[in-house]
């Protein structure tokens, strides 16, 4: 994680009784897995900001952030000037946003929870080029208008929508930006809402550039998987609390699409397993820019290619950018 973040955070949860944020904790994660209607916002008091901070705001930046590296690599040299972070929360995505492309642009997070809004306010001030974003009360659905800007994020929002509003707020999006990213848990529901998302932004006229490799509908037929990657997220001494975990990290699942107006240059193919590495090969899952799942088998008579697959992990480019295939 961002270390001024993991400072931020540590400072914010300095003396905080543990057992007043996992009991908030608690709540939020049957929230996280369920579904919310729009009437009732996931963050409703300090408490309540406290323990998201400390359960998902570290995840939740490691996941927007991997989403925003693979995009990046589709549009080299673009830096967006302007960021609108719609239902942002505590603001992970803006930090993900200026570790990808660091420095300063016009900032806007959006949120309806006042609280949410306040802390991250006040975790923002240790960011330099965050001290002058604004963070404005706003209600994410139907209602919602979007200025003109660069890039819109979409993290961990679409699952507290009905289903139109979340078609309201992708199409805002589309209406606004250059480039969309939205990134959702990594459960089927979870890519059912991207994969709905996705197919509203190319009826938008917006081009796939990432995770797909292309802006045809999806291979992977409904009902029999889904796609999603993994981020690796490390946890505080209070994180390991709060969670009951003894491990110094976890990994956090998620889906996502990233779209642009932008010319691009998407992945020829995408690792969408865990490559599964064998004496003298390794076996990559791919999706590929022919509209297709395919595994492939790559041994040491590929030479350099066999070594970049032994390198390969979830979710990167095949082959790696600026590799020869």
């Amino acid at each position: 994680m961002n270390d001024p973040l993991r400072t931020a955070l540590a400072e914010l949860l300095d003396g905080l009784p543990p057992t007043e944020v996992a009991a908030a904790v608690d709540r939020l994660i049957a929230n996280y897995r369920g579904a919310t209607p729009t009437h009732a916002p996931i963050l409703r008091d300090r408490a309540d900001v406290a323990a998201y901070a400390a359960y998902r705001m570290p995840a939740t930046f490691e996941a927007v952030r991997s989403a925003l590296e693979a995009f990046a690599d589709t549009v080299p040299g673009w830096t967006p000037g302007s960021h609108v972070d719609v239902g942002g929360g505590t603001g992970a995505a803006t930090w993900a946003v200026t570790t990808t492309w660091p420095g300063e642009r016009g900032v806007t997070v959006l949120d309806w929870a006042e609280p949410a809004l306040a802390l991250g306010r006040e975790i923002a001030a240790a960011h330099p080029s965050l001290r002058g974003a604004r963070w404005q009360r706003a209600r994410i659905g139907a209602d919602l208008t979007l200025d003109a800007t660069d890039l819109v994020t979409v993290s961990y929002v679409l699952n507290e929508l009905s289903g139109a509003d979340r078609a309201a707020l992708v199409d805002a999006a589309a209406g606004a930006a250059q480039s969309v990213v939205i990134v959702e848990a990594g459960t089927p529901a979870g890519y059912d809402r991207v994969i709905e998302a996705r197919d509203r932004l190319v009826r938008a006229g917006f081009r796939i550039a990432a995770p797909c490799p292309h802006s045809a509908a999806c291979p992977i037929v409904p009902g029999t998987d889904w796609c999603h990657f993994s981020a690796r997220v490390g946890r505080s001494s209070l994180h390991r609390q709060v969670k009951g975990g003894s491990l110094a990290y976890e990994d956090e699942k998620f889906s996502y699409v990233a779209a642009t107006r932008l010319p691009a240059e998407p992945a020829p193919a995408r690792v969408v397993r865990r490559p599964q590495i064998r004496k003298g090969q390794v076996l990559l899952d791919l999706c590929e820019a022919e509209e297709q799942l395919r595994r492939t088998t790559v041994t040491k008579r590929h030479g350099d290619l066999y070594k970049a697959a032994r390198d390969a992990d979830w979710g990167d480019a095949w082959p790696p950018y600026g590799s020869v295939s």
